[in-house]
């Protein structure tokens, strides 16, 4: 998608439309008008008896004379709690199993805690989400939105659960900006609805800046890529997450104190749902869960190197159009996604069918003698036979690991062992059990699969000592590599559409 500033043609995708536990409202190309009549949307089953006579209740209740129905209980009536928030890497988007996105996963599991049916809503901006839930849309924002006192005069927040910083952004290969003076003779373009507009009248009122309407984020990231734009502001979280999908893109520097996210809902007399909120964060920060669901979000981001994703996206245009078939051979032959496939067979080799290393492994998916001989590849420098045997060899392990193992852990760990070895893998469960962590979930295990370097601890196991390092950072890449592919992929990128267009030439 090229960026095409604030008043060009963009052919913007409408709000998500998705199945599942959630609702889309479409909007107008100006996202100036909500109709009902164009809405597409989807409800948790709930029996209709039972709406009937909660709604009935609460309406005998209004009339007795009584304390007016809070908004918690409106959403019981309802049926669903119905969360705003916008289609990105950090809030909501589909993953390869479905519904993610961290603010998602913590709206899920709040929906939970107050007893209804999640329902989502995705617009494309912040201002869009301001002003669908002043019209009554949705029953909160959770999009990353910063706790500023300009915010606040109308909406109420929650609990706050992170701290990001404001930065600057700039392209590679640019001068680099000290501070807001040095932006003078450049563009600055910043998403509408943020709370950047206000600092930067407060910071420097004297820059110049445009504020763009139709663009989101990711648009300006890559604006920023193509040198349509000099500069843009984002938060640090999210700039982790993007700077995958955006090698070229660079922090500059912290415009201002680290600003607090949370959740916000109309501000008025009704509390109960921030109520409930407070609760909510307060047993997430207590058991550990909400500090686990920020690992498996965002650990894997932070051995990112810039330098590695740019060649990663070379050879993704060099290399792997002729490979894509047989990745997506093997996919559909072992219920396997073919982007994780190829991401596998890059980390072992950057897809080099002639890739040999020094201890004897080979082809795209380095297997091993002993390996291609079980799995009957005759020759492992034969790019179909090396994609269609990893591929078997992956499914058999994630078919050993016990039933109980859930998504995406199962993934992972079995990851691990296709680098490490499932002996080792196993050796690394015991340990992590042992000292008291999870041996089912990955964040626990890849803590303890560096042990297996040490004498002392290695010498407890079956299988004894092991690279315990190379497995974790085998892992995590595959996560990088193949979040770019998925990204690149349902974003229709030119890279991925060339792929496809030289497949079925």
């Amino acid at each position: 998608m090229r960026y095409k500033g604030e008043n060009g043609n963009r052919n913007r995708p409408p709000p998500t439309v998705a199945t599942g536990i959630k609702t889309a409202l479409n909007v107008t190309a100006s996202g100036q008008q909500f109709s009902s009549s164009e809405s597409t949307r989807f409800r948790p089953r709930v029996p209709g008896w039972r709406l009937l006579l909660m709604a009935v209740a609460l309406l005998l209740f209004a009339l007795s004379g009584n304390s007016p129905v809070s908004q918690v209980e409106r959403i019981h009536a309802r049926g669903s709690l119905v969360m705003l928030t916008l289609n990105g890497a950090s809030t909501y988007f589909q993953g390869p199993d479905g519904e993610t996105g961290f603010e998602y996963e913590m709206a899920l599991a709040f929906s939970d805690h107050v007893g209804v049916p999640l329902e989502v809503i995705t617009l494309p901006t912040i201002s869009e989400l301001l002003k669908a839930l002043r019209q009554g849309h949705g029953d909160f924002i959770a999009a990353n939105l910063s706790r500023t006192l300009e915010r606040q005069a109308d909406l109420r927040f929650g609990p706050a659960y992170d701290a990001v910083a404001p930065v600057v952004v700039y392209r590679r290969g640019n001068r680099r900006p000290g501070s807001l003076e040095d932006m003078n003779d450049g563009r600055l373009v910043i998403v509408s609805g943020t709370s950047y507009e206000p600092l930067l009248k407060r910071l420097a009122p004297e820059l110049q800046w445009t504020v763009d309407s139709q663009a989101s984020i990711e648009d300006l990231l890559d604006a920023i890529s193509n040198e349509e734009i000099d500069y843009t502001i984002v938060d640090s979280n999210i700039l982790d997450l993007n700077r995958r999908f955006f090698p070229a893109v660079r922090p500059a520097f912290e415009l201002d104190e680290p600003q607090h996210l949370a959740w916000a809902v109309l501000r008025d007399d009704d509390d109960s749902l921030v109520q409930k909120m407070r609760e909510y964060f307060a047993a997430a920060e207590d058991n550990g869960w909400l500090a686990e669901l920020r690992q498996r979000h965002y650990d894997h981001v932070e051995s990112f190197e810039p330098v590695g994703t740019f060649t990663f996206m070379r050879q993704m245009r060099e290399r792997l159009p002729p490979l894509r078939p047989y990745f997506e051979e093997a996919a559909e032959l072992t219920d396997l996604d073919w982007r994780l496939l190829a991401a596998v067979g890059y980390q072992e080799s950057h897809w080099n069918p002639d890739a040999v290393s020094r201890t004897g492994v080979r082809g795209i998916m380095m297997l091993t003698q002993r390996t291609a001989n079980h799995l009957g590849v005759e020759d492992r420098l034969d790019p179909r036979q090396s994609i269609d045997g990893g591929a078997r060899y992956l499914r058999s392990i994630i078919d050993r690991l016990p039933d109980r193992i859930e998504k995406p852990d199962r993934l992972w760990l079995a990851l691990a062992a296709y680098n490490v070895g499932f002996g080792h893998l196993e050796d690394a469960r015991v340990l992590t059990q042992r000292l008291g962590g999870d041996a089912d979930r990955w964040i626990d295990v890849r803590d303890h699969l560096p042990l297996l370097t040490q004498e002392r601890w290695h010498r407890q196991t079956r299988f004894g000592y092991a690279r315990g390092h190379e497995p974790v950072h085998f892992v995590e890449n595959i996560r990088t590599f193949y979040d770019i592919l998925m990204w690149m992929d349902g974003r229709e990128h030119p890279l991925i559409a060339q792929t496809t267009d030289e497949r079925d030439a």
